[in-house]
């Protein structure tokens, strides 16, 4: 026989387990109350950023010369990725009431563990509805680590995420709102540091053309925008001619057999305020952002054309020529800036 203070004790602790498995029975298919805030119809910003040499925390053994310079540097001192990552965050929170970019497509990064690392930092000062949800990026070693990557809020169809080209710093990603999708190509072309360095600029500008005209094909009103470093001008050829872009959105139409992207860019002045990239005594617009004629419709996404803007507020206090402030490498002294490239932004609506 059971002691009674004994039965007592058995008594309240089936009374506790059983309303604990109430209570949890009852919230077993409930949400987590920090679950980021579906999106749908809406406004969302879009930009695009060169980061400049971002790497993670990790030895990763590069062999290219830049590569393991960096790779090195950020491994060993995790102050400097903690500092890197304070200087990109910093600058994004700028934008969008606070909030950060919806979608943000960046490239000059090492790898995913980079991107992951980014959104994390975001997280970490934003309110759980803003938090970021994806990283869409693929590994690549295209001479040097440095590829593009996508962060957003807003859903995904991660399993189309992929590669384009040889050894070509092109990334597909497709973003969702409303059951709407977009497709996005980020890309960071060759460099002008090789004089011979316009053919690859070409080949660049051929194979994202391929990919855009192979949606195309398949359906002509498709979503399509194009961003990235294109170390090129919207006026240069690899950009109007092997790309095939316009300023003049009159041209571009969903019903032609060789289809035209609008370049938000193309017709800007990079010396008045304009100007992505400082060089040599000049400015550049470098970084720009292409749209398809279904971007520009009334139908799933649609792009708010004059709301294209260079965040041109990145600089070093007291430069009267307000170039990017970038952070640079381990031989640099002083205060540290974020990018030797301005970010690029623009509205996209969904209906």
């Amino acid at each position: 026989m059971v002691a009674k203070p004994l039965r007592v004790c058995l008594l309240l602790a089936a009374c506790v387990i059983g309303a604990w498995s109430a209570w949890h029975l009852s919230h077993l298919h409930e949400e987590p109350s920090e679950a980021p805030t579906a999106l749908g119809p809406g406004e969302y910003l879009f930009c695009h950023w060169n980061v400049e040499n971002f790497f993670d925390d990790k030895h990763d053994k590069r062999n290219h010369k830049a590569d393991k310079e960096y790779d090195a540097w950020f491994a060993d001192h995790p102050e400097i990725v903690q500092l890197k990552l304070k200087k990109l965050t910093d600058a994004l929170l700028k934008m969008n009431d606070g909030k950060g970019p919806d979608i943000l497509a960046i490239c000059e990064v090492e790898t995913p563990r980079a991107a992951e690392l980014l959104k994390e930092a975001l997280n970490k000062r934003l309110d759980a509805k803003h938090h970021y949800t994806h990283v869409l990026m693929k590994d690549l070693n295209a001479g040097r680590h440095i590829a593009p990557a996508i962060l957003t809020r807003l859903e995904v169809h991660s399993e189309k995420t992929r590669l384009h080209g040889r050894q070509q710093r092109i990334l597909e990603g497709h973003i969702v709102a409303d059951g709407k999708e977009l497709i996005i190509i980020a890309s960071h072309w060759t460099s002008r540091i090789q004089a011979t360095s316009e053919t690859g600029r070409e080949h660049y500008g051929e194979a994202i053309y391929k990919v855009f005209k192979e949606y195309h094909h398949k359906d002509p009103a498709v979503d399509f925008l194009v961003c990235g470093d294109f170390n090129d001008t919207p006026h240069d050829e690899s950009v109007v001619r092997f790309l095939h872009s316009s300023d003049d959105k009159g041209a571009v139409k969903p019903a032609k057999a060789e289809p035209l992207l609008l370049n938000l860019l193309a017709g800007k002045d990079a010396a008045s305020g304009w100007g992505t990239h400082y060089y040599n005594g000049k400015w550049f617009i470098f970084d720009q952002i292409l749209i398809s004629a279904g971007m520009c419709d009334d139908v799933g996404w649609k792009c708010e054309v004059d709301s294209v803007r260079v965040f041109n507020e990145l600089y070093r206090p007291g430069d009267t020529k307000k170039r990017p402030w970038r952070f640079g490498d381990e031989n640099d002294k002083g205060e540290r800036g974020y990018s030797d490239h301005f970010p690029v932004t623009v509205k996209l609506r969904v209906k």
